[in-house]
């Protein structure tokens, strides 16, 4: 074999290589996105929110919703707006996104330090604050989303997440 036959069986080699592995990288995302559309939860699944005033012994408002699979909490909040007596306001901030101002009426004042406080109480019981906000937040199945109003000042007092599951 003289050296530009070598060179083309070795180019040619190289190039069969180089188109195996991109088949074999087109074969595996297939079977990837196959699996996820194939999971249990194809559509929607159903979340509660809670509405609840920490300063005021009024009633917890709970609502429940379905939401996309893999929706945000946004987005339920929004289906529920538009289908129950829940209201919700919410600033627009260029870097954070979208910033919950009110609900049912109850704005969070800056100069009261009252504000809406984001929780989620977890399927296996657990209260989490998440470490992002209604825009990006992605509810789990069976998830119980808690709009807890309160003010700043509260969290020197009570640390850490400061809801009980039986104030309900």
């Amino acid at each position: 074999m003289t050296g530009n036959h070598a060179v083309l069986v070795f180019s040619i080699i190289r190039m069969a290589v180089r188109l195996l592995v991109l088949l074999s990288s087109l074969l595996f995302a297939f079977e990837l996105a196959s699996s996820a559309y194939n999971s249990d939860i194809k559509d929607t699944y159903s979340i509660s929110l809670v509405v609840y005033n920490s300063l005021k012994k009024d009633k917890n408002l709970t609502y429940t919703v379905d939401i996309a699979y893999r929706g945000i909490l946004l987005g339920a909040m929004k289906k529920l707006q538009d289908t129950s007596t829940f209201r919700f306001t919410t600033t627009e901030d260029p870097n954070y996104g979208p910033f919950l101002v009110s609900v049912n009426g109850v704005p969070g004042i800056p100069a009261d330090h009252t504000y809406w406080e984001l929780l989620a109480q977890l399927k296996n019981g657990t209260t989490i604050r998440p470490d992002v906000g209604v825009g990006c937040y992605i509810p789990n199945p069976d998830d119980m989303i808690i709009l807890k109003f309160r003010k700043w000042d509260q969290e020197k007092d009570q640390g850490g997440v400061s809801f009980v599951s039986d104030e309900l």
